[in-house]
């Protein structure tokens, strides 16, 4: 494989501490206001908003540099049906029998089930394969390092982008999600990682009442 020389980091801006926290405090601020919306308006969402969080996502850092991702956008009406109606026939036979008791316990506060409406009515969908492996023009195989944590770093950069944008969204992680590559003809070495529902919120949306764990709870520090 080919190899570069090093170059300088002429992108970094140091600030003032104060301005550090001032920053630091807003980004935290504009998070917590983040939350996963299940009922959406049905008006487009603008493709150069989409395209410049997504350009965000491709910015993450990855294994070896190798961005195992990629991100179909769905924007078809028909084709959101067709994933509607397979995820549908999947989390029927998941809440029918395949999720435990206490699966579906934790489920219960959420009141989810079966039906997926919002994946119809959500103007954009984007779906987020793992790349397990690539592949070079001659067919070789590459092979991938940290698939799953550098695609989980991608999806959290495009999370925050469409947050910040102004936009709204669901992370759905479907039952048994295979059913996505067939429907958006994506090769053997991709992996369905994430489905976002994207797009604006109805009017009146509500969402669950849930509260995050306190700083005590998730950090320690050393």
């Amino acid at each position: 494989m080919a190899t570069s020389e090093p170059i300088p980091l002429a992108s970094y801006n140091e600030y003032p501490t104060e301005q550090m926290l001032r920053r630091a405090r807003s980004f935290r601020v504009q998070m917590q206001r983040r939350r996963s919306v299940r009922q959406f308006a049905g008006r487009p969402v603008p493709q150069e908003v989409l395209t410049e969080c997504l350009r965000a996502a491709g910015t993450a850092p990855s294994g070896a540099n190798m961005q195992p991702w990629h991100f179909s956008v769905v924007g078809d009406p028909g084709v959101r049906r067709q994933i509607r109606d397979a995820a549908e026939a999947e989390e029927r036979a998941f809440y029918q029998g395949r999720a435990g008791a206490e699966w579906l316990g934790a489920l219960s506060d959420l009141r989810t089930d079966a039906h997926k409406p919002f994946l119809e009515e959500a103007p954009c969908l984007i779906a987020i394969f793992a790349q397990t492996y690539g592949l070079l023009g001659d067919g070789r195989k590459i092979k991938h390092y940290y698939v799953r944590e550098s695609v989980g770093i991608a999806t959290g950069f495009l999370i925050a982008a469409l947050h910040r944008a102004g936009l709204v969204m669901l992370p759905y992680t479907p039952s048994r999600p295979g059913f996505l590559n067939r429907i958006l003809a994506r090769p053997e070495n991709e992996r369905p990682f994430l489905l976002l529902v994207v797009g604006y919120p109805a009017d009146g949306v509500t969402v669950p009442d849930i509260r995050k764990k306190t700083l005590a709870e998730i950090v320690t520090f050393v």
